[in-house]
């Protein structure tokens, strides 16, 4: 069942980009590896047919183009979207927000998202090639 998101006005919600990016995070069945499909500097949705329960907290892995490692982080499920429950505009999946990150990677997760807002028009999803 997919949970009602919070309201939230235009200037209550961190800039985000539509951007494929490979993310792993932790499930109570190890280490799953799937696609984040927008970012902002506060968190990041995830597509996956089995989201994990609202207010589950992850370990994240979030790779970033030109990055030689991964950026690792914390982060907590804030609403689902469950396969079959029909969600406008919506994948299959689950928002997480980035908890207790430190200046320097929210530093350059918003750098990155500027980046790319700056690059690309926002009606335009940006996906980046999967090998």
């Amino acid at each position: 069942m997919a949970d009602t998101p919070e309201k939230q006005g235009p200037s209550d919600r961190a800039p985000r980009v539509e951007y494929e990016l490979p993310v792993a995070y932790s499930s109570v069945s190890g280490f799953v590896t799937d696609w984040a499909v927008n970012l902002s500097r506060g968190g990041l949705y995830i597509n996956t047919d089995k989201p994990l329960p609202v207010d589950t907290v992850v370990r994240l892995l979030v790779t970033l183009p030109g990055a030689h490692f991964p950026v690792e982080l914390k982060g907590r499920v804030t609403r689902t979207n469950a396969l079959g429950t029909p969600v406008a505009n919506q994948s299959p999946g689950m928002a997480v927000e980035f908890l207790d990150v430190d200046d320097e990677k929210r530093s350059r997760i918003g750098e990155f998202v500027e980046r790319l807002r700056a690059e690309f028009p926002p009606e335009e999803p940006v996906a980046m090639t999967r090998k």
